[in-house]
This record gives C-alpha cells, structure tokens and sequence, in this order.
C-alpha cells in the first residue's frame, strides 16, 4: 500500500480482481508496474470483464510491457476525438483537418516548408521559395553575359535583338541575329546606268560624273551634271566653234552693248570689265557706277555734301561760305538780326549768339531766349522780416504787412472782421469785412484790363451792389464797373509805362432785405516789366 514518491500517476489496463488489478507498465515511464485500489466488488457484477482505470505506480518486477488501448479498442474516445496511446493509457484528441500543406502541432495547422522538407519538385537550375501552404520555383539569380537573358526556368538564352531593338540597324541594311549579337548586313540593289546604291542602300541615287572624273569632255569644256549622264559645254564667255570643234571667245561689249555696264565695256578673254568716268567708282557687283564721295577726302573747312559726280561745301548754322567755295566765316547774328533774337541782351559767339538776362531778379529759360522770373519768395532769397509777408512780383519781390484797424480782428493772414461799432450808423459804414488782395500785371497787358471781380457770397434774390474806389486811384488809372446787380469789376483803363505800385481800396456796399453792409478790398497792384 506504501507508493513510493518517485512514481507519477498514469493510466492502467485493469484486469479482473479482486481488490487489486495489477497492470503491464513500459519502463520508459516510471520504471515501475502500475498498482490500483478498487473499492469495489468488480467479480461479481462484471466477470471476466476488463476496465480502464486510474493508479499509481508501484515497484513490481512482474510487469514488462505496455498495453495500446487504441489497438484493442478498449478506449473510450468519442467518435470525433482520436485515440492516442500512451505508456501505460492512451489520450483522446480531437481530430483538426488540416489544408494541404499544412500540418497539425499541438492542436494548430503549421505551414510546411517544403523546400526545408525538401518536399518540393523544383527542377535543377531553380530554387525553391515558400509560401502559406505551398511553395513555388524561380530561376536562380544567375548573371548572363552580354547578348544573353535568363529564361523562366534560370537557362541563360540568346537575345534576339533584332525582334528586341526598334532600329537595330541603319536604313538600307538588313538585321540578322547571332548567338550573343547581331550583324547588319547592306541590302543589295541594282540601279541603272548613271545611278548607284545610296550609301543606306534604300535608293537609287545619280551618279555626279563630272564630281568623280569620269567624264569625258574636253580641255576649256566645263562638265555639267544631268540625271543619269553629264553634259559638256563651253565656259562662261566662250561658245562652241563646230567648225574648229573648240571653245572661242565672246566678246560681251559688241553682243550686248549697253546692257552689261552702266558706262564703260570693255572686253577680256572669256569676260568682260566694266569702268567708270571721273566721279564715280565701280559699284560692287561690277556692272554698276556708284558716286565717287569725295568728302571722305576733306575738302571743305566745315560741311561737305557729296553730290552726284561731284561734291558741295557747306557751312554749319552761324556761318557763311567764302567767295573760294571751301571757307566758312563766323555770322554776327546779333548786328545782322532783323527781329528780336533774345529777350533782354544778345552776345555773339563763333557760329552762333547766346542770350543774357539781367543780373538779378531773373534766369534763362530752357530755350536759351527768354528771362524766366526767380520767386525769390519760394526759393528764400528776400530779406523779409517775419512780420511780413513776401510777395514775388515780375523780376523783384516786395515785403507786405497787414494790420487789422480797431474794432476787428484778424481772422486770417489777409482778412480782417469787424467785432463792434459804436452806433448803426457806424455799422452800416464801416465795412463788415476787409480783405486784403495782391495782383501783379506786366507793363504791355492789353488796356482796357479787368483785373479784380468783387461780389457777394452767396448770392440771394433781390441782393444790389455799388462799388467804388474811394482811395488809390487819384490818377485815374482804374475804374468799376457794375456787371450786374451782385457782381462788379475792376479794370485797369490806362496804359502804364514803365513799373510801378498802386494800394487801392475797393468799395463794396450790399443792399440786402433793405439794409446796407459794407465789404472793402485792399489791393496791391504791381506793374512790372514786361517778361524777357
């Protein structure tokens, strides 16, 4: 009843018995017998019956060899589990079909490398790749020599170039394939007479007998290629003598006389040369005269002008041609001039004038002619003081003040508003406004002038005004005029010599809604000179 501890459990084939079954046991197993316990009366309800059990093992000599349940068929598996026999039992597994090429381990279906098997069938010269249930054959990587290619099964074959290449070879040669190349061999034609193979060998092409030498004419003849066959003719300036059978002269001038040159002919052995007279040189195609230029040889002091046959001397702007038809002498424009060349002073120079201005007040204009005033209040050469305003006038500049009177302020740098007045008499003659104006006009302006337009702003229906000038004008040079009854002007009525200043007051009263109010304008007037 004691089990040793070094024995494992197993499975036995019980035989009859009564307590005990004493079993065969494989000593790869335990190295011992295999001893159960049945607790039980087995002879008596099962005789001569055989059971399959569980038990230890036990040391027991008599025991030699393993019983296979399977073979017996004394197992107990079910009809889909599979009977696997054991030392000493067996084991039931259930069955797993497995696809071809695959293969059941541990109850899971393994792919099977044929080629590590060496279950494959790949012929020699390929070599064997696996794959998920099966395998297949490649050609091994082999290198093949120029002219070769590797075939499905890994033979080294010959290149058909002449299927494989689009143009293996020129036109007019044909392809022809070898082991490991190719040749191209010249297609053979047959051409007439006159005509041989084009170098392709694709057509016919003339000969050019006269190229080759093979022609056969004769001394001072000149060979001329025709298709298939060459013709002999005389040079240019010969023709055939059928009589001496040779080439003779032709004399060009008496054949064709004013027809070849434009001048001259005169012949030479097979040609001709054309000449020219005095003043004229042989154009380059040989037939025609061109003018001879003979300025290129400087015959003239100044400009020479090539005419037809000859030449023509002339003198730049400024000067004039001698009596010897060669020298230019210097003009006096300034002495000689009938009009008026510059604007202020006239300086000859050799060949030409130059125009002066005045020293101050003026610079010359971009034509070389006229004075251009300098604003000497924009370029900031006055000597105003910073209490007065500058104001460019033509050639000058003057330095104007204003000052508002009392009673107005200053409501800009030339208006002034009144702010108060004693009485309403007052208000209507004192001006409501006074502005101050300047105005500049040159000593030639066309009289009469208008020169200052005064009115109100805006403008209501019913409105009149009168003006007047009622200081600045004690010489008459002014006078208004009512253009109608919202607008007036001033105008300058006598010619003024020579510049000069005026300051006059213009006068405006507005009867409005019937009530006077009175505007006044303080203009400077600034005749200058005239401009240069």
């Amino acid at each position: 009843k004691n089990v040793p501890k070094y024995c494992n459990e197993c499975s036995c084939h019980l035989l009859l018995s009564m307590w005990s079954v004493w079993c065969v046991f494989v000593p790869s197993a335990c190295g011992s017998m295999c001893f159960v316990m049945i607790m039980m009366m087995l002879q008596a309800e099962l005789p001569n019956r055989a059971f399959a059990g569980r038990g230890l093992c036990h040391i027991f000599p008599s025991c030699v060899s393993d019983f296979n349940e399977c073979v017996t068929n004394t197992h107990t598996c079910l009809s889909n589990e599979r009977c696997v026999n054991t030392v000493g039992a067996f084991v039931c597994e259930r069955q797993i079909s497995c696809s071809s090429g695959y293969q059941l381990r541990n109850g899971v279906c393994e792919d099977i490398d044929e080629c590590v098997l060496r279950s494959h069938n790949c012929a020699p010269g390929l070599q064997c790749q696996n794959t998920l249930g099966s395998f297949h054959c490649s050609p091994k990587q082999q290198r093949c020599l120029t002219g070769f290619t590797q075939d499905p099964h890994g033979n080294c074959i010959d290149v058909d170039e002449c299927s494989v290449l689009s143009e293996p070879c020129t036109l007019g040669f044909n392809c022809i394939n070898t082991v490991g190349s190719y040749t191209c061999q010249r297609k053979i034609m047959t051409c007439s007479r006159g005509y041989h193979s084009s170098p392709d060998g694709a057509r016919c092409v003339d000969v050019d007998e006269c190229v080759m030498g093979t022609h056969r004419c004769g001394e001072g003849q000149v060979c001329h290629n025709t298709p298939g066959s060459f013709r002999c003719d005389c040079q240019t300036g010969y023709q055939y003598d059928s009589s001496r059978r040779t080439c003779v002269d032709v004399n060009e001038c008496w054949r064709f006389p004013g027809r070849l040159c434009a001048q001259s002919c005169e012949n030479t052995p097979g040609s001709y040369q054309c000449s020219c007279t005095t003043g004229f040189s042989l154009a380059f195609d040989g037939k025609n005269c061109e003018d001879l230029n003979e300025c290129d040889s400087n015959p003239c002091s100044q400009e020479c002008a090539n005419i037809y046959g000859s030449y023509q001397c002339y003198c730049r702007l400024g000067y004039y041609l001698k009596e010897d038809g060669h020298t230019c002498e210097d003009i006096d424009e300034c002495s000689q001039s009938i009009g008026n060349l510059c604007a202020f002073q006239c300086v000859n120079v050799p060949g030409s004038y130059q125009c002066a201005c005045p020293p101050e007040g003026y610079s010359m204009s971009p034509n070389g002619r006229t004075c251009r005033d300098i604003d000497e209040c924009a370029t900031g050469v006055h000597n105003c003081s910073a209490t007065q305003t500058c104001y460019n006038i033509q050639g000058s500049f003057r330095c104007l003040s204003f000052t508002c009177p009392e009673n107005y302020r200053k409501v800009s740098d030339t208006r002034c508003e009144r702010t108060s007045c004693p009485s309403f008499q007052n208000c209507q003659n004192m001006p409501l406004r006074i502005t101050y104006y300047q105005l500049s006009f040159q000593t030639n302006i066309v009289i009469p002038a208008q020169i200052f337009r005064i009115g109100p702003s805006p403008v209501y229906s019913g409105d009149n005004i009168i003006i007047s000038i009622p200081r600045g004008n004690e010489e008459g040079y002014f006078s208004t005029r009512r253009l109608n009854s919202f607008t007036g002007a001033v105008y300058l009525q006598r010619q003024i010599h020579g510049p000069r200043d005026f300051f006059i007051d213009v006068e405006m009263k507005l009867l409005r809604q019937g009530t006077f109010t009175t505007f006044l304008a303080r203009i400077y007037v600034f005749i200058t000179a005239h401009s240069m």
